[in-house]
């Protein structure tokens, strides 16, 4: 019986497609209910998702989605930086112990 990782292999749009922004959003407070109501009646559409209130907001409100936007991607670079960083050293100390 062979034992072989199976490697999930995704096309270029999944990788570019977030499940999350399709995901249909229930007015569960007085601000989620203003921002249904107010995308629902922009786009005529009873059915509101989180693609279409960001849509929305990148429209009608462009100052906060570039400021969540910037905000989001320099944590992501970050990130990134800190995982380089740690896989440096890490690297870098096993060569030390291997010696």
């Amino acid at each position: 019986m062979s034992t072989e990782k199976q490697e999930k292999i995704i096309t270029e749009e999944e990788v570019h497609t977030n499940p999350m922004l399709a995901l249909r959003v229930e007015p569960d407070s007085e601000l989620k209910d203003y921002l249904v109501k107010y995308v629902g009646t922009k786009l005529d559409n009873e059915e509101v998702t989180v693609n279409m209130i960001a849509e929305v907001l990148g429209t009608d409100f462009p100052e906060f989605t570039f400021a969540f936007a910037e905000e989001n991607f320099l944590r992501g670079y970050q990130l990134g930086l800190d995982d380089a960083h740690k896989t440096f050293a890490r690297e870098a100390q096993s060569e030390i112990t291997t010696k």
